[in-house]
């Protein structure tokens, strides 16, 4: 019996991207709602609660509303939504899987999975680890740079970059979030277990997808003394057996030029780490596609999870 999947967004980035990954898949059967009454919520409710798996792509008010149209006596409808809605909220597993057994089994046993944000995968993916291992404490002054694809920047947004006559500013790489309240800020803290939100610098740059998230480390601050080597053989350690982030050898940006392409990974839902750096400062760099593993990449990963497939089925990994 194929599985019954309702995407509620289609039409934005992540949904149209959940809908590729499932064009080659006979074990699902997606439930398309009339264009004109995509919004309509009596339309909506009857299609959220006939399915198995709705994927909520939506504003954070409008996937709110999603969950609220779910009929009370419905335990079967599984929930994965890739807003920012519901990614610290209690009764919803965390969807990445491979922070560690915790976040996997909630996934395989939860009826509601919040997808990480883009900018907040890369982070915990970079700065969890090191906190889980002892490395650094959760009072350690975080600061984290990224870089990302105007992809993950909202329709209008991606409209400004593909128009034929786009302003001339937006060829140049945009600093933004400078109030230090960008809406991954929450989860970034709560995920990773920190005192406090870190410092967080966001740029978007003129090409389509991928993305690049670092954390940069004071050894002087580690909660024990570690080599950049160290470090990299802890991540290696933290990762390992695991299909979606590959923990990359040290000194292997050396194969590239020691230059990192931020769309190295355009296109497919796994990531890379590297650790570089010296015996003072160290470099941790997370690398991957904004919408694949930092959206419908996980989504469909999660799902996959969840109804106990292989974690792979219908996605783009190397």
């Amino acid at each position: 019996m194929k599985t019954k999947v309702y995407i509620d967004g289609s039409e934005g980035t992540t949904g149209l991207r959940i809908n590729e990954r499932f064009e080659n898949r006979d074990d699902i059967e997606i439930l398309h709602i009339d264009s004109e009454k995509r919004k309509d919520p009596d339309e909506r409710r009857k299609f959220i609660n006939e399915s198995d798996i709705t994927f909520l792509c939506l504003p954070d008010a409008a996937a709110i509303e999603a969950v609220s149209l779910i009929d009370k006596d419905n335990d079967k409808t599984v929930i994965i939504d890739a807003s920012t809605a519901h990614r610290t909220e209690e009764g919803w597993a965390y969807g990445l899987p491979e922070l560690g057994s915790e976040f996997r089994e909630k996934i395989k046993t939860y009826n509601r999975i919040a997808v990480p944000g883009c900018y907040a995968s890369g982070f915990a993916m970079d700065v969890y680890p090191m906190i889980k291992s002892g490395f650094i404490g959760t009072d350690y002054p975080v600061c984290v740079n990224a870089l990302s694809g105007y992809s993950g920047a909202g329709k209008k947004a991606i409209a400004l970059y593909e128009a034929e006559d786009k302003r001339n500013d937006l060829y140049a790489p945009r600093m933004y979030a400078l109030s230090q309240k960008h809406k991954h800020l929450k989860e970034m803290k709560a995920i990773s277990g920190l005192d406090q939100e870190p410092l967080f610098v966001p740029v978007v740059d003129d090409y389509y997808c991928g993305m690049i998230v670092t954390f940069p480390v004071f050894t002087n601050l580690l909660k024990k003394k570690a080599t950049p080597e160290d470090i990299q053989k802890m991540f290696e350690e933290f990762y390992a057996g695991e299909q979606f982030i590959k923990v990359m050898p040290y000194g292997a940006e050396e194969e590239l030029g020691s230059f990192y392409h931020a769309n190295d990974f355009a296109g497919r839902d796994d990531a890379k780490i590297y650790v570089t750096g010296n015996e003072d400062r160290v470099l941790i760099t997370s690398i991957f596609d904004n919408l694949g593993k930092g959206a419908s990449g996980a989504a469909i990963q999660c799902m996959n999870i969840r109804l106990g497939l292989p974690e792979e089925t219908g996605l783009n990994i190397g």
